[in-house]
């Protein structure tokens, strides 16, 4: 049986999570190209080695970031999401062409 350590919840078995996806960096949604925002939400680097994770404990809904590496599969660490994140990024409506 595998164990993944949930920051809020302890080690759990490892069903009892749901793979949220690669943690990449967000670009400033007000200035990036069209081609950057998609090729943040829709490409992923799929990288051999260390790399960060979202996960979320399913029982709970608790989203945070583990690093696994990808080749052992060996989860190194999990942690809140708040080490990476110190502040809410807002989204504001964009019109175009509204005169």
């Amino acid at each position: 049986m595998k164990i993944m350590n949930c920051p809020l919840n302890g080690p759990r078995n490892i069903s009892e999570f749901t793979y949220g996806g690669e943690f990449k960096v967000m670009p400033d949604p007000a200035t990036c190209s069209d081609a950057e925002w998609a090729d943040y939400v829709f490409n992923s680097d799929n990288e051999a080695g260390v790399v960060r994770d979202w996960w979320m404990h399913n029982a709970s809904s608790y989203w945070f970031l583990a690093e696994r590496h990808t080749v052992t599969d060996q989860i190194i660490r999990t942690f809140d999401a708040k080490e990476v994140f110190n502040q809410r990024v807002e989204f504001t409506a964009h019109e175009e062409g509204v005169a």
